[in-house]
């Protein structure tokens, strides 16, 4: 098998592993109804965060970098959530990965071998260059697509490699992920949870807003 192969063969397999896992991995009963109250949210060791963490609520985004919904809220909804609520200090802002396709990984796994303070910059430009590494835009070579957007953030074709397939991060990826679905129910991205409350996958920007809004309105 040739590198090319080699490396779809892995993603692959990791996407599909996950995919199982949600899918029969746990129960109906495990998983909170959208809209419903949770635990207070948890900020875990692995996770991208913005703000200030005593900013009066918290914002959990799941997302996928191959989503298309989650570029969309990228493009229309995050310039004014993080002007108008993170920087102003009125909402603490975490970020998580849950693969939805197979080169959701790799994707991922570059990111993180970035400084932390490049890991967003990194995200929203694959957000904003999907049909150049998407596979969903009918790119056939995921690897060399992803290796170019990591030659952009000063990434050597060897370590974008090594950061795509390194197995601490593979397995980061998987626990977040898990974490995302039984805690929280998540299936879809984004997925948004405003201090306690689980929104609709996928939901627009102007409802998130909304209930961010509401959140922090019941704080006042």
């Amino acid at each position: 098998m040739n590198r090319a192969g080699a490396f779809l063969a892995l993603i692959l397999i990791v996407a599909i592993g996950f995919g199982a896992w949600l899918y029969f991995g746990r129960s109906a009963d495990d998983t909170p109804e959208v809209g419903a109250d949770v635990v207070s949210v948890s900020v875990l060791p692995e996770d991208r965060t913005l703000g200030n963490p005593k900013a009066p609520i918290t914002v959990v985004e799941y997302a996928a970098p191959q989503c298309p919904v989650c570029a969309r809220m990228n493009e229309e909804g995050f310039p004014t959530l993080k002007s108008q609520y993170i920087d102003a200090g009125k909402v603490y802002y975490v970020f998580r990965i849950t693969p939805i396709g197979p080169a959701d990984v790799p994707a991922e796994g570059i990111a993180s071998c970035l400084p932390k303070d490049q890991y967003f910059k990194f995200i929203d430009m694959l957000f904003r260059t999907q049909p150049k590494w998407d596979p969903e835009y009918g790119v056939t070579d995921v690897e060399g697509g992803l290796i170019a957007a990591a030659h952009a953030a000063g990434l050597s074709t060897d370590k974008a490699r090594s950061c795509m397939t390194d197995p601490n991060t593979l397995a980061r990826i998987a626990r977040v992920a898990e974490y995302g679905a039984t805690r929280y129910g998540v299936t879809g991205t984004p997925t948004f949870i405003v201090d306690d409350k689980v929104l609709e996958a996928g939901l627009p920007w102007t409802g998130v807003k909304a209930a961010i809004d509401a959140a922090l309105a019941s704080k006042s």
